[in-house]
């Protein structure tokens, strides 16, 4: 079986299985969220919760600076991301902003331009 090379897409971090080796500690403790006792213990002590799970120094640190393209970078997987996204203070548009470089008014623009934003139905 041949393997193709994948080539590079400006701007894009591709998770792949070493990526996701990487981001394994960060997703894990991103899935934790789904349980109320998890986003509790998050918010109450974010420094042991991230001990806790063992995330790497660049890790904790994206965490800490609310760095949405960073943990992407350190392995952070956007289906795990999300769960962060509530306790955060975050929606969807507000990633999808941060990952466009864009803010979240100007990227709700941009969908709402091409019919399938909140403002479109």
């Amino acid at each position: 079986m041949t393997i193709k090379k994948m080539r590079a897409i400006p701007g894009t971090t591709f998770f792949d299985g070493p990526m996701s080796t990487k981001g394994y500690p960060v997703n894990k403790m991103f899935y934790s969220f789904n349980s109320k006792e998890g986003r509790d213990a998050f918010v109450a002590d974010e420094e042991a919760y991230m001990e806790k799970f063992k995330l790497n120094d660049a890790q904790k640190q994206c965490v800490r600076d609310r760095d949405v393209l960073g943990l992407i970078r350190e392995g952070g997987s956007i289906y795990y991301l999300a769960k962060i996204g509530p306790i955060l203070g975050l929606n969807v548009q507000d990633f999808g902003g941060l990952q466009t470089g864009q803010t979240t008014e100007e990227f709700q623009a941009y969908l709402d331009s091409q019919g399938i934003g909140k403002n479109n139905g």
